[in-house]
């Protein structure tokens, strides 16, 4: 075995490893395993070289491809004189992260706010009815108080959202650029 097939079989071992473990982003193992692949290549690939690299069909690699790109792990690349489109992955796993992380939980905490707007709207009509007993009136208050303090939570989320996507960070928790720190 050769040097450059010694390589290739590390590398093997570690985008199969990373592969194993894209379940945290919401993707199958194959989808990792292209991701990977095109991390190691260090050059944009078409669909046909992913096809053929893979050994997959070329509508699996398409569709592999758009749910990279919706995670921002992928993007499109341009060289002069090639007409296919290319490919190639983002390199920033720091930044492939937080912008995950971030949108993921943004979606849920945009519709956890919308419920708790919606019932806050109601309690609060509820609590105009001159005919609401004492008890249910604070019955009411008490549920209005526990949802404006997960309102305030869900603020406070989104507000460590947009210090996990600012340089800020970065100054706080600095990146590791050497494997040994």
């Amino acid at each position: 075995m050769n040097r450059s097939e010694i390589v290739e079989n590390i590398r093997d071992r570690v985008i199969e490893s990373v592969s194993q473990n894209m379940y945290l982003y919401g993707v199958t193992p194959s989808i990792g395993r292209l991701y990977g692949t095109l991390f190691f290549n260090g050059e944009p690939m078409t669909l046909d070289d992913m096809k053929e690299e893979l050994k997959m069909s070329k509508t699996s690699m398409s569709t592999s491809v758009r749910t990279l790109m919706e995670l921002n792990m992928v993007e499109r690349a341009w060289r002069k004189g090639i007409r296919k489109d290319l490919y190639e992955a983002q390199d920033d796993w720091y930044q492939i992260f937080t912008d995950f992380f971030s949108n993921q939980w943004r979606k849920v905490t945009a519709m956890n706010m919308k419920a708790v707007r919606q019932s806050l709207n109601e309690l609060t009509r509820l609590m105009d009815d001159p005919e609401l007993s004492e008890s249910d009136r604070e019955l009411i208050q008490t549920d209005m108080d526990k949802y404006q303090y997960i309102l305030n939570y869900y603020k406070w989320l989104n507000a460590f959202f947009d210090f996990l996507n600012s340089d800020e960070l970065y100054q706080v928790v600095k990146k590791k650029m050497d494997a040994d720190q």
